[in-house]
């Protein structure tokens, strides 16, 4: 498989892929695409099939497209792909009603919080460092505090560190939450500080960072 993703420094959708697959340790490539260029649309024709990252391509046949490889073009379908195809569906939790709620708040992530995402962008490179932002943010960030809080009452009595207990798509969906609240240093509550020291622990989200901060600029697009 390989996966068209953006620059690490400031791709939150193709973190959310790339960081599922790289924690259970699923076997992919990289194509690099350079977000913002001039070259931009140009290097994602014939492969990103809406002209946005993350894609995820597979090789392997399929009955609906035969002898054509597989593209999958949203950070959603591909995580639900690759943990039904390649994961025997270990992604998400066992608990029906956890799931559900997993899936829940994926979605309003997936759909919603434009504002925090506007005014906050992702940049791994960034020196942490508050900012002014809107009341449409504040009420945003408060919106996610409380999601994150209500899943974390659930982890603490069964003394576990993730979203729901062990690591999910769920806690892959947050990661680029957690990178904003450092980068932007939001102050949060004591269980979510402690939830976000874990989740900027994981080895796989460390090498991300790592990626990120020798990323140049200039790279045009081409195997990583």
């Amino acid at each position: 498989m390989k996966l068209i993703i953006g620059n690490k420094n400031y791709s939150s959708w193709s973190l959310r892929a790339w960081l599922l697959m790289r924690h259970f340790d699923v076997d992919f490539s990289e194509q690099y695409i350079r977000l913002f260029s001039d070259k931009m649309m140009e290097q994602m024709t014939g492969l990103c099939p809406n002209y946005k990252v993350p894609v995820l391509i597979d090789e392997n046949k399929n009955a609906l497209a035969h002898t054509k490889a597989l593209k999958i073009w949203d950070s959603l379908a591909i995580c639900e792909y690759v943990n039904e195809k390649y994961l025997d569906d270990k992604a998400w939790p066992e608990n029906i009603e956890q799931r559900a709620i997993a899936r829940s708040i994926c979605a309003e992530m997936h759909a919603g919080f434009f504002n925090f995402r506007q005014e906050l962008p992702m940049n791994c490179r960034r020196t942490p460092a508050t900012i002014v932002y809107s009341l449409e943010t504040q009420q945003e960030i408060n919106r996610i505090i409380s999601l994150l809080q209500e899943c974390l009452l659930t982890r603490a009595q069964k003394g576990e560190g993730f979203l729901f207990g062990k690591f999910s798509i769920a806690d892959a969906y947050y990661m680029p939450v957690v990178s904003r609240f450092t980068s932007y240093q939001i102050v949060v509550p004591d269980d979510i500080k402690q939830y976000m020291e874990l989740m900027l622990t994981l080895p796989a989200y460390q090498q991300w960072k790592a990626l990120a901060e020798q990323e140049v600029e200039v790279i045009e697009s081409g195997e990583v």
